[in-house]
């Protein structure tokens, strides 16, 4: 094993600016200082350990990243100090080494929780540090999605609204300013960008959050009903009021009513609308009896009124009441900086709701979702995330796993790797690692597409066993039809 490993081989200064912490527990000193050595030429901090019991004495003097593991030692086995690690410091993620003997054991490990295990002799020491090099970076995603999780629970006190961005704390100083006032406010953004959860928002702010908050799509009801949707009708008002029945200001009273798409009333709503918020009177349809209603007016609209005020669409004294505040929402390509904290939300929600072990997004997926151009606002987003989350398979989102995103055009090419970010702005071992982790990945889909999905075949034209192809295309995330051959 020492003469195999040749220090400084992989070169870079460190993974990230701060290195990861690596444990090595092994009983055979030579492959500990061999390890040691290595890891430590590739920026990597190590502390090692002679077996089990006394690596237990160590994490719990401080905390690791990793832990690379040997299988078989006295005192404590790799399986009974994994055990301990998921139990007491389930952060730590564990790297476990076995001999080729005792691969299925291995595997049963990683079933209970165990990051990876490589088999000795190793191959190279490219697959030692690659590891170690996922394990940490797994570690990472960990720790930020709890980070996010724990801003997200902040974010929870104003309403559903989630973002950091300066104009989105904009958002939240215009809509608090409000809140607490009885003001019509119009709420402008496009469609996607969150203004029902603005306007839930502000009522919950309110000192009607205890009544109701009744949301209306005006461009969803029929032309000839809105006026009764909006008012109410008695008996006998027209073919098939059959009952008298309230309108939605009846309902909201003392609450707060949400006129989403306002733009699309007809003409002679508008003329009522006018005079309810005028007068904080309404009148049903076929009565002549007056209702004074409490409710506060929330409206919205993805299209420019002004224009529809210059040709004859919209009345401009119903414009100038319904925008005593205007709220503008930014589209999401515009505040980029809140897609990581968005994006996280959607996996926690969706995966609770499927079931799923789905926790974090790796850096290349990140990276697409950040690029993307999103026309369709937060909303195309938390489609794409809920996409990733039925098909991703572990419990990180990758590149693969997320739908096809529009992504603005380059004026000149960058390198990529499958989709990851440029691979000259990442730190060299880092780099190394995700391009290494690329190539596997499509070489042996490559190799599997040329045998016709034949593992046996894909493996002779690989020159590889079997069973090493398998493993070695099953660890790059490559998926295998069970078959014979």
């Amino acid at each position: 094993m020492e003469a195999s490993i040749r220090p400084g081989e992989l070169g870079g200064p460190s993974m990230e600016a701060a290195p990861p912490r690596v444990l090595v527990v092994d009983d055979e000193p030579g492959l500990r200082r061999a390890l040691t050595r290595l890891l430590q030429a590739n920026g990597i901090s190590v502390r090692t350990a002679d077996d089990g019991a006394m690596a237990m004495d160590v994490l719990a003097e401080e905390a690791f990243d990793v832990a690379l593991v040997d299988l078989m030692m006295p005192r404590m086995n790799g399986l009974e100090l994994l055990q301990h690690i998921k139990k007491r410091h389930a952060g730590t993620q564990v790297v476990l080494m076995t001999a080729f003997g005792d691969v299925e054991t291995a595997v049963q490990a990683v079933r209970a929780g165990a990051h990876h295990f490589l088999t000795k002799p190793f191959r190279s020491n490219d697959e030692v540090v690659l590891a170690i090099a996922k394990a940490a970076e797994h570690r990472r995603l960990v720790d930020h999605a709890a980070m996010l999780e724990r801003r997200l629970e902040q974010m929870q006190k104003f309403g559903g609204l989630i973002g950091n961005s300066p104009k989105m704390q904009e958002v939240y100083r215009l809509a608090l300013g409000v809140a607490t006032t009885a003001s019509t406010v119009l709420i402008l953004g496009e469609s996607g960008t969150g203004k029902e959860l603005t306007a839930r928002a502000i009522h919950q702010h309110s000192a009607r959050s205890q009544k109701p908050f009744v949301p209306v799509n005006c461009s969803a009801i029929p032309v000839d009903l809105v006026e009764s949707e909006l008012f109410g009708h008695v008996k006998g008002a027209f073919t098939g009021a059959t009952t008298s029945r309230p309108g939605l200001f009846e309902v909201a009273d003392s609450g707060t009513l949400f006129l989403d798409e306002v733009g699309d009333l007809p003409p002679l709503a508008q003329v009522k609308l006018l005079r309810a918020l005028q007068e904080a009177e309404i009148k049903r349809v076929g009565s002549n009896e007056t209702k004074t209603v409490d409710v506060r007016v929330v409206a919205a609209t993805n299209v420019d009124l002004k224009t529809r005020i210059n040709e004859g669409r919209f009345r401009e004294d119903l414009y100038y009441r319904l925008n005593v505040v205007a709220i503008s929402l930014p589209p999401l390509r515009e505040r980029p900086e809140d897609i990581p904290l968005l994006a996280q939300h959607f996996v926690t929600k969706y995966a609770e709701r499927a079931n799923r072990p789905v926790r974090t997004i790796s850096p290349a997926a990140m990276e697409i979702l950040k690029a993307a151009l999103w026309k369709g606002n937060v909303r195309e987003l938390e489609n794409a995330i809920e996409h990733a989350v039925v098909f991703c398979t572990g419990e990180s989102v990758e590149p693969r796993d997320l739908p096809d995103t529009e992504q603005p055009k380059r004026d000149t090419p960058v390198p990529h790797v499958n989709g990851d970010a440029a691979l000259g702005e990442l730190p060299f071992p880092v780099a190394k690692a995700r391009a290494l982790a690329a190539f596997e990945a499509s070489y042996f889909q490559g190799a599997l597409d040329r045998a016709g999905g034949n593992v046996s075949e894909a493996a002779r034209l690989s020159g590889l066993d079997r069973s090493n192809f398998r493993r070695a295309a099953r660890r790059a995330g490559v998926k295998m039809r069970d078959e014979g051959g």
